[in-house]
């Protein structure tokens, strides 16, 4: 007798399947990036960098939990550089993601300038990451980039992509992780980690000191971090070697 095949699952609308999730990462990247814009503009009144720290992290922790399912939660283009590595994102939608992201930062960035005092909005440089002032302290800022990113994306890797680590409080471990990456390096680098994050309020505020910094560092990371799931740390069906 012959084995009845099953028929193929629908094929998603084209809606569902790239406008959608475009327009999550386009939502989630302008909300994530006005509220630590605002964040940083605010006088911390005391606080130091724990109030921009809290913000960045638990604006980024809700925007996972509630459009991650559409998305993946992304709102970064290192993220989504390193997810695409995994096999976790088509890579038709890879250029789209990082024009969304980059617009949303643009958008959020453009939003806290407009509630904002613009005083104060210029005195912040629009929020945007301050760390590299002098051609000598690069180094250290890139360097302070590449690992906190690497934890950043380690994080989101092994906690919501990975099959095996893959865990519903994956929202939460990366809001948490940003926080703590803001609170050991703010001083340092600024702690961005997201090129978005540091390209829409350059753009904004007109402020590019060393802006290339802050994309090469969280790009570099999503390679390595990219390569060491890929080949090393991911389950068998994420790992390309030692299976």
């Amino acid at each position: 007798m012959d084995a009845q095949t099953k028929p193929s699952a629908p094929r998603l609308p084209r809606f569902e399947r790239q406008v959608r999730p475009c327009l999550a990462e386009l939502l989630g990247t302008a909300l994530f990036i006005f509220t630590g814009c605002l964040a940083a503009l605010e006088e911390p009144g005391g606080t130091g960098r724990l109030q921009p720290a809290l913000a960045h992290g638990l604006a980024l922790a809700a925007a996972v939990a509630v459009l991650g399912d559409i998305s993946g939660g992304h709102f970064n283009p290192a993220v989504s550089l390193a997810v695409w590595l995994l096999g976790g994102l088509h890579v038709t939608l890879l250029i789209p993601y990082w024009l969304c992201q980059l617009c949303g930062g643009v958008i959020g960035a453009g939003l806290a300038k407009a509630v904002a005092p613009s005083e104060r909005f210029s005195n912040a440089s629009g929020g945007a990451p301050g760390g590299a002032t002098a051609r000598e302290q690069l180094p250290a800022v890139l360097g302070a980039e590449i690992v906190l990113s690497s934890f950043l994306l380690l994080v989101v890797c092994m906690g919501a992509v990975n099959g095996s680590t893959r865990t519903p409080l994956a929202p939460l471990c990366i809001g948490l992780t940003v926080t703590a990456a803001a609170l050991a390096g703010g001083g340092v680098s600024g702690a961005c980690m997201n090129p978005a994050r540091a390209f829409g309020p350059a753009l904004v505020a007109n402020c590019w000191n060393y802006h290339w910094v802050y994309w090469v560092g969280p790009m570099l990371a999503a390679l390595l971090v990219g390569g060491l799931v890929r080949l090393l740390l991911g389950d068998q069906a994420t790992r390309l070697l030692l299976k």
